[in-house]
């Protein structure tokens, strides 16, 4: 079983990440949690190159090929081998963040960033989408926040885009999960931690139970 989370900037996708990590290593189900980008050794590198706010003239293209860098090492040393384990791969973002940030808000051409997220993915798409939505200015603050108390220094270059920026991706991503009504489940993020925990995890009860009687 291949999960997602995905989100603009402060929805929360990372919390819950974790903590359905959590719950699902505690009902005995065999899981790794990961993220894009930085799941490797190799794309920790490519992450800081992507997050640095110094990098502000880092062009859209080669944006986009460093994600697809990043991506095709994690897919190859962590997703793919993880799954030939039977195991269940939660990911922190993946190739429907390409799309929504570098095709929807950047405004790269979408069939060509398709094309380079089946590449890099090498053809292996999540079963389950979990899309954790919430108002731009509602993620933001709480991003801002976030890096505020984080120890991680110049690592927001993205919270500095501006709002139209954030409203491109929310809308792309929208645009995917209605587009693809059978792998997403929508969210809504401005939900307590507690209750939106309890509502992704509700989705998985059946197929957690089908894995532990297999």
């Amino acid at each position: 079983m291949f999960i997602t989370f995905e989100g603009i900037e402060g929805c929360g996708k990372s919390t819950q990440a974790k903590r359905i990590a959590n719950r699902l290593e505690r009902a005995g189900v065999p899981i790794i949690l990961t993220r894009e980008p930085g799941g490797t050794p190799i794309g920790n590198h490519i992450r800081q190159i992507l997050l640095a706010s110094g990098n502000r003239d880092l062009h859209p293209l080669a944006e986009l090929f460093l994600y697809e860098a990043d991506r095709a090492q994690h897919v190859a040393n962590v997703v793919k081998p993880a799954l030939a384990e039977k195991k269940w791969v939660l990911c922190d973002r993946f190739l429907d963040a390409t799309t929504a940030y570098q095709g929807y808000a950047r405004g790269q051409d979408l069939s060509m960033t398709t094309q380079l997220n089946e590449i890099a993915s090498f053809g292996i798409m999540p079963n389950l989408t979990f899309l954790l939505d919430c108002p731009v200015a509602v993620g933001l603050k709480r991003a801002l926040k976030r890096n505020a108390e984080s120890e991680v220094m110049d690592q927001d270059r993205f919270e500095k885009e501006k709002m139209a920026f954030h409203e491109a991706v929310r809308n792309g991503y929208l645009d995917l999960a209605k587009k693809t009504p059978e792998r997403f489940i929508v969210v809504d993020a401005t939900e307590a931690e507690d209750r939106l925990e309890e509502v992704i995890y509700s989705h998985l009860d059946a197929r957690i139970q089908l894995s532990l009687a297999g």
